[in-house]
């Protein structure tokens, strides 16, 4: 297998018109607003998903271009291998967040507490499901020491084209 190839199936807007200064998590991106245009041939997907509070949203990150194997992340001055960062620029720029969903108006949901850059091709929607998705851990590898660095921390701009 050489290629996969996926279609957008809609855009998401946000605030953010680079990724300079766009919060490098939803949870450091807290109250902020912006909305997901899904577009009309998947809006029928959508039944159902306003009974979540939270949902993900999986995206291509479209600014990123290349990428390399080490990478220095956001919150350490060290280089880690790009699969233990959730640095952009990887093999597959996809990009992942966990946003409030405020509310649906037909093909539009409002959403919050958005780190996403305006403009951002949407792959995919899934429900936020705790007793799926939260895990007990023992470890979370170098962020140990610096996780706590998340919140206040912005896109430099060292992984934008």
């Amino acid at each position: 297998m050489n290629e996969i190839k996926y279609r957008p199936i809609g855009i998401i807007y946000s605030p953010f018109k680079e990724p300079k200064g766009t919060p490098i998590q939803p949870t450091a991106a807290k109250g902020i607003n912006g909305k997901v245009e899904v577009f009309p041939e998947y809006a029928d997907g959508l039944l159902d998903i306003d009974g979540f509070s939270y949902i993900i949203l999986l995206y291509y990150c479209h600014l990123a271009t290349g990428f390399s194997l080490k990478v220095k992340p956001f919150l350490d001055d060290k280089l880690h291998g790009v699969f233990a960062t959730r640095a952009p620029r990887r093999p597959n720029s996809i990009g992942l967040s966990i946003v409030r969903l405020i509310r649906i108006e037909k093909n539009i949901i409002h959403i919050q507490d958005v780190d996403i850059v305006d403009g951002t091709p949407l792959l995919d929607i899934k429900p936020y499901v705790p007793s799926f998705d939260i895990r007990e851990v023992e470890r979370i590898g170098w962020l140990d020491k610096n996780v706590h660095k998340h919140e206040t921390s912005k896109d430099d701009g060292r992984f934008a084209k």
